[in-house]
């Protein structure tokens, strides 16, 4: 195991800029999942960058407003220096393959990443939203032992938690 020396400070210095930017998730079809991501989350589309040596494009979204009135490289910086955002990776060509099975979303064995999570106002509204759109449900607010939060699927099966952040402090300080 490494030999971490720093104090506190010192590791609190030395990361003092570092953000949480992103996590990403591989995708079969951009255009399905920016439908759901944009139109049933509600998110923003603030960047796409295109590797056409490498055939893949990725995707940027959050929960903000798109950068205005800058150069294209301004913006990518600008991207790049934005909190929790969601990183979707197209691979070209995964969306005619009608023999792509998907991706593994973590949740079967062998189980590894779980789920992102959306915390929203109030979680059965969101819920009677998502079920307009025939959202896939993987728990409703009401199933299960934990009561006011839910789980959602994305088109490519990526679990989605969503939760108030007062309903979550009332389960945690319940107990």
């Amino acid at each position: 195991m490494a030999d971490y020396n720093e104090s506190p400070e010192e590791i609190t210095k030395a990361t003092k800029d570092y953000v949480m930017q992103q996590t990403m998730l591989r995708i079969k079809d951009p255009k399905v999942s920016l439908d759901f991501y944009e139109n049933v989350l509600g998110m923003t589309l603030l960047g796409k960058y295109d590797f056409p040596s490498m055939e893949f494009t990725l995707y940027f979204l959050g929960y903000e407003s798109p950068a205005s009135e800058k150069s294209d490289k301004e913006n990518t910086e600008w991207v790049f220096r934005r909190p929790a955002l969601i990183e979707l990776t197209h691979n070209w060509g995964s969306e005619k393959d009608d023999n792509f099975a998907g991706y593994h979303n973590g949740n079967e064995d062998p189980r590894g990443f779980g789920h992102i999570g959306i915390s929203v106002p109030d979680v059965y509204a969101a819920c009677e939203r998502f079920s307009k759109y025939d959202v896939d449900f993987v728990k409703k607010p009401d199933d299960g032992s934990m009561k006011g939060l839910a789980f959602i699927k994305d088109p490519d099966g990526y679990w989605i938690e969503i939760f108030s952040a007062k309903g979550i402090a009332d389960i945690i300080h319940a107990q």
